[in-house]
């Protein structure tokens, strides 16, 4: 279970940094450049996945160029949602895009829709709709038109996840279709950072790259430590499954709070519980 506690520590660090950047005036574009360098770079020399398979004619090059579009993109949304909204309904937005993926799957990709499954589907829309109302008070940080950013995060998300079945689908590895995108987003990412750069919009600079390669560790150890841990639980995986999601949600609300001093509704608290409930039943049904 080290494995997966480091994933989910990884994960909420991500979205910890993502804070950070706004109260610091990082360029977070920036930083989301150089992060897919580094993680293509954990990616290649760590998995070293097998590469032939993108050269197969069968290889799924326009989901892999759509995943290249969203993957940068979700995450600078992400990067405003935790500013404006805070880390703890962010990271439970993003764990619960899972819903609309599975709603996909059910429509989309023949899954068998059991009565779990339907029952979490249920529960965690309701949780969602609970998290996205704003808390109010005056110790509320969380701008009124938050919930545009949440709801772009669960839909983004959710975007990916359909990408990457559609990958999954193909017979492509799962994580040389990580490195091809990675690289991808890097180069077309780098390309609009140089055309900022010149035309004077931003300038890069060394505390945006600093910061950038440590998002790409964390980045990059979410992913390998979440690969290591299916590996050390290979007839477990709704439990790794479950407690990455799970464990995410629960230690992002915690550090949200404790560390950040982020304000919750007793409705944000139901939506929590009723999320992790949600995401259990997903995960065993």
């Amino acid at each position: 279970m080290t494995y997966l506690l480091l994933a989910v520590i990884c994960s909420v660090l991500v979205s910890v940094l993502l804070k950070l950047a706004a109260r610091r005036q990082l360029d977070v574009a920036q930083m989301v450049t150089w992060n897919y360098l580094v993680a293509a770079t954990l990616t290649a020399v760590v998995l070293r996945p097998p590469l032939a398979s993108l050269q197969s004619g069968h290889a799924p090059w326009l989901a892999l160029l759509g995943l290249a579009v969203v993957l940068p993109t979700i995450f600078l949304v992400l990067g405003r949602a935790v500013a404006e909204a805070g880390i703890v309904r962010s990271d439970v937005a993003q764990r619960l895009s899972l819903l609309l993926s599975l709603l996909a799957a059910f429509l989309f990709f023949g899954q068998t829709a059991t009565s779990l499954k339907l029952v979490g589907l249920g529960l965690g829309l309701v949780a969602m709709l609970m998290i996205s109302l704003r808390p109010r008070g005056p110790s509320v940080t969380a701008t009124p038109g938050s919930w545009r950013w949440l709801l772009g995060v669960w839909v983004g998300f959710a975007v990916v996840h359909i990408l990457l079945k559609q990958v999954a689908l193909s017979g492509t590895p799962s994580m040389a279709a990580l490195l091809a995108c990675f690289s991808i987003a890097f180069m077309l990412m780098l390309a609009l950072q140089l055309w900022r750069h010149f035309s004077g919009r931003s300038r890069l600079n060394l505390r945006n790259l600093g910061a950038g390669a440590l998002l790409g560790l964390l980045n990059g150890g979410n992913i390998l430590f979440y690969v290591h841990a299916h590996q050390a639980l290979p007839d477990s995986p709704a439990t790794v499954f479950a407690g990455m999601n799970i464990g995410v949600v629960v230690l992002g609300a915690l550090v949200g709070v404790l560390a950040f001093g982020e304000p919750t509704s007793r409705w944000n608290r139901v939506g929590l519980g009723l999320a992790v409930v949600a995401i259990s039943l997903i995960a065993w049904g």
